[in-house]
């Protein structure tokens, strides 16, 4: 079988990610020129995960009932939707609105796009068809932050240039969809509720990546601001592709590591890398900040996000969109709610007091789900080795 149509969907699903982080490193930007602070950036960013939850609970029948392509196409639609608005009228409202309907693209994304992808690939390759998807979808949260960045260091804006190469490029993609063939069976009743669904062992899966992307929320939305005091923050473009994009380096290992394996390494390594990036942010030193968002990226969309999904799909049988669904709420949970508190205490505590918090829990949590998946795998272990 052809790769086509799987590269035209991941095109699709890059440039879906793309467009979340496209304003991201001039979020300060757009809350000094409303008047407003960290929490304020915080809250607008965190809308992400108001339009992801009721299509990640309740949405989990939509692509029975219309077929996987047309919900891709949708989300491509919301995020050039997104983009123009922040281009006609810039601001942290206006940044808020945007994410939520960017947070309803990436649910439709999340709750189609891996079965999509492995009908699309040979019989039996399912665990290229999520490498596929994780690859593109990674290099895309990174890539729109990294284009804006280059544009800001080029002249500062709220309506930088990168805005409009993506509403191009996301429209070629739109155009491309619709050549992709969707087996997928369609129902012509109305849309049933379909829950996320958590087979067993697939919740561990699920607390990991929701720490993992809590470290990326935090890198996006919040270390800005505390590059700002060096005069760094038009930077941060750089550290947002560094910790979402990176992780792509590391997916030929990941793949190769059984899925409980790569999650386990990559709770070793985030915690450490985090430790690195806060130290380089709150010290103004930019070198340090790049390579802990690089090496966090190994662990945050190398082994965390392809050793986690794969696990979870692996354990899915025949429910791979509502067990790709429960995946990915608990990963939109930790890469939104944490983000308001750390802002919140930011606040109150003071940048370095508000990411040592978030440090130290991060350390105790990846502790707790690490010994969690290490139980779980000496208990496979045995009823392996005695059925009975």
């Amino acid at each position: 079988m052809s790769k086509l149509p799987g590269l035209r969907l991941a095109a699709a699903l890059c440039l879906i990610t793309t467009a979340v982080n496209l304003q991201a490193p001039y979020y300060d930007a757009l809350a000094a020129h409303d008047g407003f602070g960290a929490t304020a950036t915080g809250v607008a960013f965190a809308c992400y995960v108001l339009g992801i939850l009721p299509v990640l609970l309740l949405g989990g029948g939509l692509p029975e009932r219309f077929g996987r392509r047309a919900l891709i196409a949708v989300a491509l639609g919301l995020c050039l939707a997104a983009t123009l608005l922040t281009l006609i009228a810039p601001g942290v409202i206006t940044l808020g609105l945007a994410r939520l309907l960017m947070g309803i693209a990436s649910a439709l994304t999340a709750a189609s796009a891996p079965g999509y992808m492995r009908a699309l690939m040979p019989a039996g390759d399912g665990r290229r068809a999520t490498a596929w998807v994780t690859a593109s979808t990674s290099l895309g949260f990174g890539l729109g932050a990294a284009l804006t960045s280059l544009c800001l260091l080029r002249e500062p804006s709220l309506t930088p240039p990168s805005l409009w190469g993506y509403l191009l490029a996301a429209s070629l993609a739109l155009a491309g969809l619709w050549r992709l063939r969707d087996d997928s069976p369609v129902t012509s009743g109305a849309v049933r509720i379909r829950l996320p669904a958590y087979p067993p062992g697939a919740a561990t899966f699920g607390a990991a990546i929701l720490l993992a992307w809590a470290t990326v929320g935090l890198v996006i939305a919040l270390l800005p601001g505390v590059l700002e005091r060096h005069a760094l923050s038009a930077w941060s473009g750089f550290a947002t592709l560094g910790i979402c994009s990176g992780g792509v380096l590391f997916q030929p290992l990941a793949r190769r590591l059984a899925p409980a394996t790569s999650v386990r390494l990559g709770l070793a390594i985030l915690p450490l890398t985090y430790a690195l990036i806060a130290w380089g942010a709150l010290e103004g030193q930019l070198l340090a900040v790049l390579l802990g968002t690089l090496g966090a990226s190994s662990a945050c969309y190398g082994f965390l996000y392809l050793g986690g999904l794969s696990g979870v799909l692996e354990t899915a049988g025949d429910r791979p969109d509502r067990a790709s669904a429960g995946f990915f709420l608990l990963a939109y949970l930790g890469f939104s709610v944490p983000v308001v508190v750390t802002g919140g205490l930011m606040e109150r505590l003071g940048q370095a007091g508000a990411l040592t918090a978030f440090g130290v829990t991060l350390f105790g949590a990846c502790l707790l789900v690490a010994t969690r998946l290490w139980r779980q795998q000496q208990r496979a272990g045995l009823a392996t080795r005695d059925p009975a």
